[in-house]
């Protein structure tokens, strides 16, 4: 029997959801993740570079959890769990800063761009990269979903895995970075990427009135038949196939279009609202205490072999 390679993923709360963040990246996780013995970690150590509010924090892991659930995610079929349910987390962290440079962390691209950007430098944030290789790391995760602006964190992993293997034998296994393509970019209601910043976002857990405000506010093209904004969208719903049928018959229509892509998006969103609205913050607690006790089960085994090759068990 062929053993599935290991997935670690990590996970932050961006917040409320719009159909890009689930065709960019939810849905080819949702897609693949059963193929690999997947782990997919809250990573809210990690948050704590930018959160300062408890309240916030906690609403953020019940909304990432609700999230991951409510677009497909079994958390029977993978660990789920917190960052901060596993102490080995910051235990491994400490013993790969000690290995590396200053000079080293200072090249990481996100701690500059964010400097760059007037975050304040903490020594967290300085670090991040440290904690991050030991969330891969500690589980032998072979694979690791990024977007290609964190292609870097994987290699920092390696870096650090391969620092400790030459000082101390082979005990880490090379991760590899898994670039996440998804459907390339996906167009706002303005025709721009979608992105709340830009605040053309169609909401993906929204009701079907507030889908059908943000699909009425699409720019549309008033010279041609086709509003390409709105096909641009709609080709995340429906084939092309079905596409053409629907276009030819409402040729020039533009509210007759719009009218049907926000059919074609309730048809797709409503279950996955349905079913969030239905997973309780109980549920999210008891997912999370079963994640826990398997991830510290891996993990805690991980560690006592790190302890003996360092020296610190005696």
């Amino acid at each position: 029997m062929e053993t599935k390679k290991r997935l670690l993923t990590g996970m932050q709360s961006t917040g409320d959801l719009h159909i890009g963040n689930y065709f960019g990246a939810l849905k080819p996780f949702v897609d693949t993740y059963k193929a690999y013995d997947s782990i997919i970690m809250v990573a809210d150590l990690h948050a704590l570079t930018s959160i300062r509010d408890a309240s916030i924090m906690r609403q953020n892991i019940l909304n990432v959890v609700r999230d991951y659930v409510a677009v497909g995610v079994d958390p029977k079929q993978a660990i789920l769990f917190k960052q901060s349910d596993v102490p080995a987390h910051t235990e491994l962290a400490w013993i790969f800063e000690c290995l590396v440079s200053v000079p080293f962390l200072m090249q990481a691209h996100a701690y500059k761009d964010k400097v760059a950007k007037g975050i304040d430098a903490s020594a967290g944030l300085f670090n991040y990269p440290m904690l991050m290789a030991s969330d891969i790391l500690l589980y032998d995760a072979e694979v690791v979903p990024v977007g290609e602006d964190q292609r870097q964190h994987i290699e920092y992993a390696r870096e650090a895995g391969g620092k400790f293997n030459r000082a101390f034998g082979d005990t880490f296994v090379e991760p590899q970075e898994m670039i996440i393509k998804g459907v390339g970019i996906v167009a706002g209601t303005d025709g721009q990427k979608m992105s709340k910043s830009y605040k053309n976002t169609i909401p993906l857990f929204g009701t079907k009135d507030e889908v059908a405000r943000a699909v009425m506010s699409i720019v549309t093209d008033s010279s041609g038949e086709r509003p390409q904004n709105v096909y641009a969208i709609h080709q995340l719903f429906k084939n092309k196939a079905e596409l053409e049928i629907v276009y030819e018959e409402h040729k020039g229509k533009y509210k007759n279009l719009k009218d049907a892509l926000i059919e074609d998006i309730e048809n797709v969103i409503a279950p996955m609202r349905e079913k969030r609205e239905s997973i309780t913050d109980a549920d999210i607690k008891d997912i999370l205490k079963d994640g826990a006790e398997k991830a510290n089960e891996r993990a805690v085994r991980k560690m006592e072999v790190v302890r003996k090759k360092i020296g610190v068990t005696l």
